[in-house]
C-alpha cells in the first residue's frame, strides 16, 4: 500500500511540477517525491522531514497555526526563514469523508505563486483541482488502513487484557486477522514494544501500522492492560510462564500500571534479532503523543500541566522491548517484559531512551514487586533535602563499594563521600560494612524510583 501512496504523490509532483511530501496527521512522513531543483538553498524543515521520518512539534504547531487541520481545500503558506521554512508551500489537505488523514506538502519556489487556489466563489486552477483530487484518493487508502489498523489493535488488545483462560481464542483471532491482511505468517517471531507514557486523550491514538515491521498497536489507558486491577478490586492475576518461565511467574503480584502506554507488535526476521523492534521505538519516542501528561498535555498542543489544578507532565517518553517470541499467546509475557523494561528506563535514563527486557539487569527482579511504599529505613533519604545523600549512596552502591571509584564518578573528594556515607548510615540506622544492609539499601532506592 506504501507504493500506491508514492504513485499517488508523484502524481501530484508531474500535475504541479512541484516537489511533493504526503504526511499523515501526525506529521509522520509516508511518501515524498524527488527535488530536482538547482537551487542550492534546501528547505531544512523538509530536509528534516525526510530524514529524521517526521517534523518536530515546533513545526507543527507553526502549520497548524495556519488552520491546515480545518481546511477543506488548499492553502497557500509563506515562507519563514526564521522557522526554517526558507521557501513557501501549498498544503493539499488529505481528507476522507470529512476527516483529515494527512497532508500533502506542495514546495513553491516561486513558479506557483499565481496558481488560483479556489474558494470564496473562484474556481481552483485544473491542475490544483486534480491535485485535490488525488489527495482524496490518498484520504481513501488512509482511512482504509486506519480502519484496518484500528481492528488489529483491538484485537491486540483483547489479547493482552486476555486472563490465561481466554488467551488461546484470542490469539487465534489476532492470528487470523493478520493472516487476512496479508501481514503475518504464523510461526514467524515476534516481539512487543511498550512505549510510555503515552497520550490516551484522544479515541484513536494507535499509530497506523506503516513502519516496517509493525503489525499491530494499542493504546492501553492507566490502570489498564495486564497490570491493571481485576474486577473485584484486587490485583489481576499475572499472566502464564509463556516461553520457558520467562517474566510471567503465575505467583507474583503486579502493581498497576502507573501511566498510560502503547502496546506495539512487531515482526522480526528472528527471535533474537531486535533490530526491527528497535526501528520502531525510536520512531514511535519522536510521535507528539510520547511523554504525554496524564490529561493528554502533549506536544499535541495541550496545557504544559504542572500549575494549579493541571496534571503535571509524566515527563519524556521510554520505550522497552521484550524477547522475541514464535507463540502468539505468549504476547502478554512479551508485553509485561517490554512494559518492565520501558519502566527501567524511567528509573533509570542511562538504560535508555530504548531498551530490551534482558538488559535492565537487576529491574528484572524490581519492576516484578508489588507497588507498595518504600521501606521505611530509606525513608529519610527521599526526603527532597537529602536528594545528594540518596544518589551518594546509590552510586556508592553501583560501584560496589568502591571510594576512588564512586568519588571519581561524583566529582567529590574522598573525604566528602566519606562524610556523606557517614550520614546516610545514621539516617537509616545502617551499616554500610554489612553486606545485607548494603543489598536493603541498594534495592530500595532503586525500587523507589520505579
Amino acid at each position: 500500500m506504501r507504493g500506491d501512496y508514492q504513485q499517488l504523490v508523484d502524481e501530484i509532483s508531474a500535475a504541479l511540477g512541484a516537489p511533493a511530501t504526503l504526511e499523515d496527521r501526525d506529521f509522520g512522513l509516508i511518501a515524498f517525491g524527488a527535488h530536482e531543483s538547482d537551487d542550492e538553498v534546501m528547505d531544512p524543515v523538509r530536509t528534516r522531514s525526510i530524514l529524521q521520518r517526521r517534523s518536530s512539534a515546533a513545526v507543527r504547531a507553526w502549520f497548524e497555526a495556519f488552520g491546515i487541520a480545518r481546511a477543506k481545500t488548499a492553502l497557500r503558506i509563506p515562507p519563514d526563514p526564521a522557522a526554517g521554512v526558507f521557501k513557501g508551500r501549498i498544503c493539499l489537505p488529505v481528507r476522507h469523508r470529512g476527516i483529515v488523514h494527512g497532508y500533502v506538502w506542495l514546495l513553491d519556489d516561486g513558479h506557483l505563486t499565481d496558481l488560483e487556489l479556489g474558494g470564496r466563489g473562484a474556481p481552483p486552477d485544473p491542475r490544483i483541482a486534480q491535485a485535490m483530487e488525488t489527495a482524496s484518493r490518498i484520504g481513501a487508502l488512509l482511512a482504509d488502513e486506519a480502519r484496518a489498523g484500528s481492528e488489529l489493535g483491538e484485537l491486540l488488545r483483547e489479547l493482552l487484557d486476555a486472563p490465561a483462560a481466554g488467551r488461546p481464542a484470542a490469539a487465534a483471532a489476532l492470528r487470523d486477522a493478520l493472516r487476512d491482511s496479508l501481514r503475518f505468517t504464523p510461526g514467524a517471531p515476534l516481539t512487543v514494544v511498550a512505549v510510555l507514557p503515552w497520550d490516551t486523550s484522544d479515541t484513536d491514538t494507535a499509530p497506523l501500522p506503516g513502519l516496517p515491521g509493525l503489525l499491530a498497536a494499542c493504546a492501553l489507558p492507566a490502570g489498564g492492560g495486564p497490570e491493571g486491577p481485576a474486577a473485584d478490586g484486587t490485583r489481576a492475576a499475572p499472566p502464564g510462564t509463556g516461553d520457558g518461565g520467562r517474566s510471567g511467574a503465575t505467583d507474583r503480584p503486579r502493581p498497576a500500571a502507573a501511566v498510560p502506554s502503547l502496546a506495539a507488535l512487531v515482526r522480526l526476521r528472528s527471535p533474537g534479532a531486535l533490530a526491527p523492534a528497535h526501528a520502531v521505538a525510536e520512531h514511535l519516542l519522536r510521535s507528539p503523543r510520547a511523554g504525554a501528561s496524564p490529561a493528554g498535555a502533549s506536544a499535541r498542543g495541550g496545557p504544559a500541566g504542572g500549575g494549579a489544578g493541571q496534571p503535571a507532565p509524566l515527563g519524556p517518553g521510554a520505550a522497552g522491548i521484550g524477547a522475541g517470541t514464535s507463540e502468539l499467546t505468549a504476547l502478554p509475557d512479551t508485553w509485561r517484559e517490554a512494559l518492565d523494561a520501558a519502566r527501567a528506563v524511567r528509573a533509570e535514563p542511562r538504560l535508555g531512551p530504548v531498551t530490551q527486557w534482558d538488559a535492565i539487569g537487576a529491574y528484572r527482579m524490581l519492576t516484578t514487586l508489588p507497588k507498595v511504599a518504600p521501606d521505611p529505613v530509606i525513608g529519610p533519604l527521599l526526603a527532597p533535602a537529602h536528594a545528594e545523600l540518596a544518589r551518594t549512596a546509590e552510586v556508592f552502591l553501583d560501584c560496589a563499594g568502591q571510594a576512588s571509584r564512586t568519588a571519581q564518578v561524583l566529582g567529590i573528594h574522598r573525604q566528602t563521600l566519606y562524610y556523606r556515607l557517614g550520614r546516610v548510615e545514621k539516617l537509616t540506622g545502617l551499616d554500610l560494612a554489612d553486606g545485607e544492609h548494603r543489598l536493603l539499601l541498594h534495592m530500595a532506592l532503586k525500587a523507589a524510583r520505579l
